[in-house]
């Protein structure tokens, strides 16, 4: 029996243990950090969190629900999704709560990976699959001076729900996905708000509605109706590749409807020119919202686009010298999503670390195995960010290539590492296409590193990624055969 160990418990990890349990593997074990499942859903539980995608395609297909509460889940709703698909799924008792993966090694010798936990142990298995996602540690400004502020502050990510803050004088650095969805749930309550925007964003029209009861109790009794709403939503979406990757001359019109809408939102003459974004429609995250536009509009918020240069214990202070007090400052920065797995320290063949195979930024052959990492899966890897679909279809791809592997490695046993040549074609082939989709407009995004290469986006369709993961070729690794033989 093929040993497999996952670290995390978000979408990747409670799926990807799902389908191998579903498969007869049971030896199994997930490391969670934390003490309930559930990766960004868990910890990003700050107002008005909720999805962007929606809650159709942000699920599994094998563990469909006909009863979300409204188009686009709300935070909350997702987590106990998370939670009911692990636990009716069986995931559960394979899960070690509160600990974490440090390190893992590979054993060349023996075939294995070695884990070594916070709690001291050491974990092996035959293969290591890294469910962390991108958007699991907290990105923190370099501010100098941020330690000396006088008042409360939290990243949005690790928001303070025991800090009050009616009356208060709040800031908010950042004007991402986060941002856009707190900052109207909290300005009626604050006697002021000062928003720090670096650059304006595309905010558009967010088709959210409610479903009422008589919607959930048909979607729950009428055969296929919910697949049928599904697939519905499903090409709608994956349209919109086109315009992302393509051809991105098609984002054009939506630009010209974003500016009509933004110019019925936004009446004002300097607000509205702060607020128009100068980078390309795509280029960056698009964003969904539909009382964004109108919170800026409050007389007791501020829209500062003068860059924040320190922080002072009365508050944050821009280039022009102006020290904006407030009591509470918001960090709501985003995630260091460019630095895959860390801090778990991984070593492939040979003594390197995956930190040092990903120096010029992190790549992988099918956004799913390294080469030098032998029986290594990394789930939402490199290259797997959508703009334009939901990353549960890549997901949902990635764990019917990785049952492939691990099938063939419980027939053969040893190990299999893919060429440095296949991935190195795969990856080429990745920034030329990469060239000519929206996301290469030349504007500065979470997608790049800072030497500007983009180790996020898969530049096609959906569809096309499933397909290439549908069959695992093994002409692609170099196989190793088992040091002993393989039980039968």
């Amino acid at each position: 029996m093929v040993s497999v160990a996952v670290v995390g418990t978000g979408f990747g990890g409670i799926g990807m243990a799902a389908r191998l349990l579903r498969a007869g593997t049971t030896d199994l074990v997930l490391f969670e950090k934390d003490r309930d499942v559930g990766g960004v859903w868990r910890d990003n539980t700050y107002p008005g969190a909720a999805c962007d995608v929606p809650s159709a395609l942000y699920s599994f297909s094998f563990a469909p629900q006909s009863a979300w509460s409204r188009r686009f889940a709300g935070q909350a709703e997702i987590h106990d999704y998370l939670r009911r698909v692990a636990r009716e799924q069986g995931v559960l008792p394979h899960v070690r709560f509160g600990v974490e993966v440090l390190s893992a090694t590979f054993d060349e010798a023996r075939g294995r990976w070695r884990l070594q936990l916070s709690t001291g142990d050491e974990h092996e298995a035959d293969v290591l699959v890294a469910a962390c996602g991108q958007l699991s540690r907290p990105a923190f400004p370099a501010l100098p001076g941020l330690e000396s502020f006088a008042g409360r502050a939290f990243h949005s990510a690790r928001w303070d729900h025991g800090h009050d803050l009616h009356g208060r004088r709040v800031g908010v650095l950042g004007t991402g996905a986060s941002a856009i969805q707190l900052v109207p749930e909290i300005v009626p309550q604050v006697a002021a708000l000062t928003l720090f925007q670096r650059t304006a964003p595309y905010v558009v029209h967010k088709p959210d509605r409610v479903h009422g009861p008589r919607r959930r109790a048909v979607f729950s009794r009428v055969p296929g109706l919910q697949s049928a709403d599904r697939l519905r939503t499903y090409v709608t979406n994956e349209l919109r590749s086109l315009g992302f990757n393509t051809e991105p001359r098609l984002m054009k019109g939506l630009e010209v409807r974003f500016r009509r809408y933004l110019a019925t939102q936004v009446r004002e003459p300097g607000l509205r020119a702060a607020l128009t974004p100068t980078d390309p429609l795509g280029c960056k995250r698009i964003l969904q919202s539909n009382d964004w536009y109108p919170a800026l509009t409050r007389p007791h918020v501020r829209v500062v686009t003068d860059r924040v240069v320190r922080v002072e214990p009365r508050g944050p202070v821009t280039a022009d010298g102006t020290v904006h007090e407030v009591d509470t400052l918001v960090l709501a920065t985003g995630f260091t999503a460019t630095d895959l797995l860390v801090p778990m320290q991984v070593t492939g063949r040979g003594g390197r670390t995956l930190a040092q195979a990903w120096e010029q930024g992190a790549e992988a052959h099918l956004g799913t195995v390294v080469s030098g990492f032998p029986n290594l899966f990394v789930l939402y890897g490199p290259n797997t960010n959508l703009g334009h679909n939901s990353i549960v279809l890549m997901l949902e791809a990635q764990f019917r290539y990785v049952l492939q592997a691990v099938r063939h490695l419980q027939r053969h046993g040893g190990w299999m590492d893919v060429r440095p040549q296949v991935q190195a074609a795969y990856n080429d082939e990745l920034q030329r296409r990469l060239r000519g989709t929206v996301f290469a407009g030349g504007c500065r995004s979470w997608y790049l590193t800072a030497s500007g290469r983009n180790t996020q986006n898969w530049p096609g369709s959906t569809l096309e990624f499933r397909l290439r993961l549908r069959r695992l070729r093994l002409a692609d690794f170099a196989l190793a055969p088992a040091r002993e033989p393989v039980p039968a």
